[in-house]
This record gives structure tokens, C-alpha cells and sequence, in this order.
């Protein structure tokens, strides 16, 4: 079983930055990624990264602006988001599952969310 943490959400004003992290516990496998769902929005995948690292996906909305990283080793993940918008505000989460799966179907397994705010 996988237990997500995400952290690092808030309230900032459009064009400012925020980094949020994902702690796994128990042991990560497989690819991670991120996801929000904003009000009335159904839930969308930002960005995925298999577990060695070698690929990456980013939704066309995000691409340029948000970066994600991740340290197997340490069981943690950063989604750094860069030059935020106002339509960026959602719920994020972290999940995990095989790369395949986060970027065309339901992972198995997910964090709590954390919640991110953008003024304009």
C-alpha cells in the first residue's frame, strides 16, 4: 500500500511561483504524476514522469511553466510551477501507478491534494 503527502499549495498572485513536493510512503515503483481538478472542472493530468525518470509528459496548458522532478531514492516528487495564471487555480494531487496508466487511465493510488489559489 502507498500513502501520498502532497504539500507547498497556497494563495499567490498571477505571474508568482510555488514549488509543491508529494511524499510516498512505502515504495514507489512505478511513475508519478500530477493532476488538479479546478472548481466545476472535471480532474486533468499536468504532469507525469515514469519512475526512472527518462520520460516526461506536460499538459499543453503548463508546458514552459511548470517543471517536475522526482527522487526515487527519497520517495519525493516536486512539481515547480512557474509564471501561475489564474486559471491554474485547482486542487493538486500527486499519484502513482505505471506511466501508461497516469497518462490514460485511473492510478491506483493517490494523495489527499493540496490546494492552490491564484489571484489575478
Amino acid at each position: 500500500q502507498v500513502q501520498l503527502t502532497e504539500s507547498g499549495g497556497g494563495l499567490v498572485q498571477a505571474g508568482d511561483s510555488l514549488s509543491l513536493s508529494c511524499v510516498a510512503s512505502g515504495r514507489v515503483t512505478t511513475g508519478m504524476g500530477w493532476f488538479r481538478q479546478a472548481p466545476g472542472k472535471e480532474r486533468e493530468l499536468v504532469a507525469a514522469m515514469s519512475w526512472s525518470g527518462s520520460s516526461t509528459h506536460y499538459a499543453d496548458s503548463v508546458k514552459g511553466r511548470f517543471t517536475m522532478s522526482g527522487d526515487s531514492a527519497s520517495q519525493t516528487w516536486h512539481l515547480q510551477m512557474d509564471n501561475l495564471k489564474p486559471e491554474d487555480t485547482a486542487i493538486y494531487y500527486c499519484a502513482v501507478d505505471t506511466f501508461g496508466i497516469l497518462l490514460h487511465a485511473q492510478p491506483r493510488f493517490w494523495g489527499r491534494g493540496t490546494h492552490v489559489t491564484v489571484s489575478s
